[in-house]
């Protein structure tokens, strides 16, 4: 058994949850992760179910703990992170009277576009720097209010899932700052609930959970749950902040100006400011890391999961050969997407699959196919698949750098920079040099290292950086560079001149699909 002491970093994510042990110089000893379904009970929700999250959450830690041989004086602490805007609403005896709704919930599309149209939606985003859109738990709770009045005014609480499991772990009703800050209804500037936002929904404080700072730590866990986790009831819990917010930390992008892009199932372009800022076209987020430290920066729905539908839907014969040749099937895709050149011979893709969040938060826009010809192949598609996700997080650069500034540097992270051909991709989209930190679990990693500042063991999140090596550069191709910014312009227009289209075929599909 190794004797040297550790900390765990929790990641509530999307489709698993992850915990990962890291010893105190930043370095991964194991990990081990639990997934779990989403339901769709009807079009546009998305639901995941409170206990199987909660469960995930402890069998993620026991695996992860048996797997280290760690014993319970070895852990010195555990800091969590989790996706944003997820939505619970339990009664008076802390029961779930729904499912939680997660980020890709859209049921709210009617009530974010007359919201975001108006004078109360400009003033909401510029208090909160929350975007209003059907993602925001301002608009969920505007939903229930209108489709389910008789649970809405049965709710007790509205909570986020990590809200869930820390009741569950310590009987307290607490959220971090970073959570607080994505959920439409806390001020930026006072870093609490905004009085006028509830008033406006119809729902009181009491019903929310404490604000606390994202440095703030939990002990005395309820006995039963740390006997089955194997860990001391003193061990420090860290609240810690949202999965964005701690993927900066954990790429090491840490001081104003530095970027972090991030492309996993979706993607973000993140950075960090000194003061809170919003953007006068409400393209960017403003969420918090600290009380003297903010994250700007921008989501995109269309990442990975692109190129698994692509696989999944067209690539049944790329499978097949990846499985005889013994390699990943993503590995064949992109060698196909090499043979062609950029700018794929003029077949451009909008990748709006999933409609689209920065910077046009449209969740009407729909994946489009413009410029096909006869010459184009199958590895066009591909390349032009991959292009449009490098294009869509290239346009949230461009809205961030509007806000804050010139970025000084950029890290990029997830599941998209195994790739180093992706990663070149985007790279020549930027224009600027790309470096690739040797992390694979950066939100676990951020919530680790915030666990070991709140508790003293490191002074700042800088320290970070020195734990990260830099596995790759990656040098813009000037002459991609100069094909690229002539397809970007095109594929700006494009979306303009398609904007009234989508909301028609987006109408289409609820009435016919």
């Amino acid at each position: 058994m190794n004797g040297s002491q550790v900390v765990i970093g929790i990641d509530i994510g999307t489709t698993s949850t992850k915990a990962v042990i890291f010893e105190e110089d930043g370095r991964i000893r194991t990990m081990h992760a639990v997934e779990y379904p989403m339901f769709h009970p009807q079009r546009e929700w998305a639901e995941q179910d409170p206990h199987v999250l909660f469960s995930a959450v402890m069998q993620s830690i026991q695996g992860a703990i048996y797997k280290g041989h760690v014993s319970a004086e070895q852990v010195k602490a555990i800091g969590f992170s989790a996706a944003m805007h997820s939505l619970i609403l339990v009664d008076e005896h802390h029961r779930p009277l729904t499912n939680c709704m997660i980020w890709t919930d859209n049921r709210g599309s009617k009530q974010a576009e007359q919201l975001r149209n108006s004078e109360k939606g400009i003033e909401i985003y510029k208090k909160t720097g929350t975007p209003i859109h059907p993602m925001s738990p301002l608009v969920k709770l505007m939903w229930f209010k209108e489709h389910m009045p008789h649970v809405f005014e049965r709710t007790y609480k509205f909570i986020s899932i990590k809200e869930y499991v820390l009741y569950q772990w310590f009987q307290q009703y607490v959220v971090d700052y970073s959570i607080a800050s994505a959920t439409g209804l806390f001020s930026l500037q006072t870093l609490d609930w905004d009085e006028e936002i509830l008033t406006f929904l119809g729902i009181e404080r009491s019903q929310l959970s404490s604000p606390v700072s994202t440095t703030y730590t939990l002990r005395e866990m309820a006995k039963r749950w740390a006997e089955q986790l194997g860990i001391s009831r003193n061990t420090p819990v860290v609240i810690g902040a949202s999965d964005g917010v701690l993927a900066n930390v954990g790429v090491g992008a840490v001081l104003p100006h530095e970027a972090a892009i991030t492309i996993g199932t979706s993607g973000a372009v993140r950075t960090i400011s000194s003061i809170p800022k919003t953007d006068e076209q409400g393209r960017t987020f403003c969420y918090v890391l600290s009380e003297n430290q903010w994250v700007v920066g921008g989501p995109t729905n269309n990442g990975g999961i692109l190129l698994r539908w692509l696989r999944d839907e067209f690539g049944a014969q790329e499978k097949e050969v990846a499985k005889r040749l013994g390699i990943d099937p993503y590995d064949l895709l992109t060698q196909y997407a090499a043979r062609v050149p950029a700018g794929s011979e003029g077949l451009l893709f909008l990748p709006f699959l999933s409609g689209e969040r920065a910077p046009y938060w449209d969740a009407h826009a729909r994946g489009t196919f413009f410029g096909i010809s006869l010459q184009h192949k199958r590895e066009h598609f591909i390349r032009a698949v991959m292009e449009g996700v490098c294009m869509s997080v290239f346009s949230v650069a461009l809205a961030v750098r509007d806000v804050i500034g010139p970025l000084s540097e950029i890290r990029v992270s997830g599941g998209f920079a195994k790739s180093p051909f992706w990663r070149q991709m985007l790279c020549d989209m930027m224009g600027k040099e790309l470096l690739v930190p040797e992390t694979h679990e950066a939100s676990a990693l951020g919530a680790a290292s915030l666990a070991l500042y709140a508790i003293g063991d490191i002074s700042s999140l800088q320290e970070v950086k020195s734990w990260l090596r830099i596995s790759s550069r990656h040098e813009p191709n000037e002459q991609h560079t100069a094909i690229y910014a002539e397809l970007f312009d095109l594929y700006t227009r494009l979306y303009r001149q398609l904007k009234d289209e989508f909301q028609i075929i987006s109408s289409f599909q609820r009435k016919y699909v």
